[in-house]
């Protein structure tokens, strides 16, 4: 059975060096676009192929989209040829530890239509405290065929929730201080959409940066689940990358047919005529 959801850092260990497995590294500053990967060739899990999120794992910015818009699936699957992951491959990604990146390959990859891929529960620092070897060597893997399947996640566009903003459950993943407009790091205007619920990503998590136990998560999210009123929910955040985190959650606890609203608030706020709401209620 292929692991779909999470993978702990005992059973990778167990299983690095099986044949048709790939792992992923996709660790990313926001604040710091190189970061990651001069962390990946200063030291990675043995194998791991590096995942940027601004040049795999995200298309183009254009005018009107937000920071990190899905990527071209040809153009992601010619990448993921390239490095050796076929549909018949199991993928792990990690990151440095909460998943928040390491989520967006996972999400992607099941959009395009490939199910046999886990995120690595806690990410680096799990591998580490575990006593996982690191390796600094650029891996050579041969080539393999990734043939997309797009389509197979939902996704919703800015321009639908604009035409019926109230016909959606949108749950945003940014902090309380970002959502309530208090602070705002990295977009020019600060605030929320209208209706929006917030939920930071970092309560999936507990205090191992590990996803929290599949009983409690579920518990929580069909209590929050339970405003849709029958309308349909989204999730989103600052650029569509840490809400996956909380897709990454739902498929965990068996809750599927959630949309990932991908442009998120960078994109929302690219048209001035957009309502904007500030404060900590929706």
């Amino acid at each position: 059975m292929p692991f779909t959801t999470l993978i702990d850092p005992q059973t990778l260990h167990q299983r690095l060096h099986a044949p048709d497995w790939a792992v992923v590294d996709c660790r990313f500053d926001l604040a710091d676009p190189e970061a990651g990967r001069r962390a990946w060739q200063a030291g990675h899990i043995p194998g791991a192929v590096f995942a940027d999120l601004e040049q795999v794992l995200s298309g183009p910015r254009q005018r009107h989209t937000g920071r990190h818009p899905l990527p071209d699936p040809d153009a992601l699957a010619a990448w993921l040829s390239r490095h050796g992951i076929g549909n018949d491959t199991q993928v792990v990604a990690y990151d440095s530890g909460p998943g928040m990146f390491a989520a967006r390959l996972w999400w992607l990859l099941r959009w395009l239509g490939h199910d046999a891929v886990a995120v690595l529960n806690g990410g680096l620092e799990a591998w580490r405290a575990m006593g996982g070897d690191l390796d600094d060597a650029a891996p050579e893997r041969p080539g393999a065929r990734f043939i997309p399947r797009p389509g197979s996640m939902p996704v919703v566009d800015t321009a639908a929730l604009a035409r019926e903003p109230e016909g959606w459950l949108l749950v945003d993943a940014r902090s309380e201080e970002r959502y309530a407009g208090e602070s705002e790091p990295m977009d020019p205007v600060a605030g929320h959409v209208p209706g929006a619920l917030n939920r930071p990503f970092t309560r999936n998590l507990g205090p191992d940066q590990r996803l929290q136990p599949e009983a409690t998560l579920e518990t929580e999210w069909r209590t929050l689940l339970a405003h849709a009123g029958g309308r349909p929910a989204a999730v989103m955040c600052g650029s569509g990358v840490t809400a996956c985190h909380h897709l990454l959650a739902l498929a965990h606890t068996g809750i599927e047919g959630v949309a990932l609203y991908a442009g998120s608030w960078s994109e929302w706020i690219r048209d001035p005529e957009r309502p904007v709401r500030r404060g900590r209620t929706p």
